[in-house]
């Protein structure tokens, strides 16, 4: 068949086709289907629900990469714009050290007391929308001890680590004992990556030995069940059914909903096996998609209450540092 022939054939089946759903009604149909669509559209205001929910953002930054005082001021005004855009009343905020010296974390008592500062200095710049979670490294007990007690004098509510040590090593004992003291919560970054956690151990994930774990938060929560331990992002690109079976039985540990990635049934399947009391909303600075994620899951009014703003907030009344 040459070109032009081919072309003739084809407009005539598709000429052939547009009659034939005429004739059988289909484009009736369509055209019912697609007003349907547009009336429930024009009915669904999105941003009026985003704003319907209080929340508080339980994982968030300042700018990770940077140490300039001139540039965190401008980053903490995006976090506000940010906030106001999404009816975030209070941020959680945190610097982890997170820079890697050949491959190792860095772990120095300079660095975590840097990083801590950083946060202090942004605090202060909307003292009514931030407040912070300190960073340390239990190998240094002395230093950290110190340095939890400097920070929480001035107005810090929980802990951040990362992957200096792990969450379920003897070096942490004292400090979980301390923040049982204080009724404060220990977020941790966590992963379930190839290589790393999980099921698929045949890989090399190339990450820090010491990177926690489902199965160390597990652990840790077993020995000191009064304590309460985040999760890190559910949504931070790990296997997330692994995690939330990992973690099923340990319900002094919480699951934080943030991360960039946004799977259909992420939210649904942690409710299901980890409860509707344990699930705290964060962005980790995915600021649409993390509050979009919640929306778009099957809870009903009081789970997204509860996962928006209620489950934090009850931790943070622990202390009495809770959003009134």
């Amino acid at each position: 068949m040459n070109r032009r022939k081919f072309f003739a054939s084809t407009g005539l089946s598709a000429a052939g086709l547009i009659v034939s759903e005429s004739l059988f009604g289909i484009n009736s149909k369509v055209e019912t289907a697609q007003a349907s669509t547009s009336a429930l559209a024009g009915r669904y205001d999105i941003m009026k629900e985003v704003m319907k929910y209080p929340k508080i953002d339980a994982h968030v930054h300042v700018d990770l990469g940077n140490s300039d005082p001139a540039a965190q001021k401008k980053f903490a005004e995006v976090l506000i714009d940010y906030a106001d855009r999404l009816n975030i009343r209070k941020l959680v905020l945190s610097k982890p050290v997170t820079r890697l010296i050949k491959g190792i974390p860095d772990g120095s008592v300079e660095a975590f007391i840097d990083h801590n500062n950083i946060i202090l200095g942004v605090m202060k710049l909307h003292p009514d929308r931030f407040t912070g979670s300190f960073t340390f490294n239990p190998v240094h007990l002395k230093e950290s001890m110190d340095e939890i007690k400097r920070c929480v004098d001035q107005g810090m509510v929980g802990a951040k680590t990362y992957y200096q040590t792990k969450i379920s090593d003897p070096a942490f004992y004292p400090i979980v004992e301390k923040m049982i003291d204080l009724k404060m919560i220990i977020h941790t970054h966590a992963e379930t990556q190839l290589g790393v956690g999980g099921y698929r151990m045949i890989y090399d994930g190339r990450k820090p030995l010491n990177v926690s774990i489902p199965e160390d938060f597990v652990a840790i929560a077993k020995r000191y069940p009064e304590g309460m331990f985040q999760h890190a992002h559910i949504g931070g690109g790990g296997d997330w059914e692994y995690m939330c079976k990992a973690l099923k039985h340990s319900p002094n540990v919480y699951v934080d909903t943030s991360g960039s990635n946004n799977e259909e049934w992420m939210i649904d399947f942690a409710l299901q096996e980890l409860g509707e009391d344990r699930l705290l909303f964060g962005s980790d600075n995915m600021y649409y998609q993390s509050v979009g994620k919640i929306l778009a899951s099957n809870l009903n009014e009081s789970q997204r209450k509860k996962i928006f703003f209620e489950n934090f907030n009850n931790i943070l009344r622990k202390g009495g540092h809770h959003v009134d």
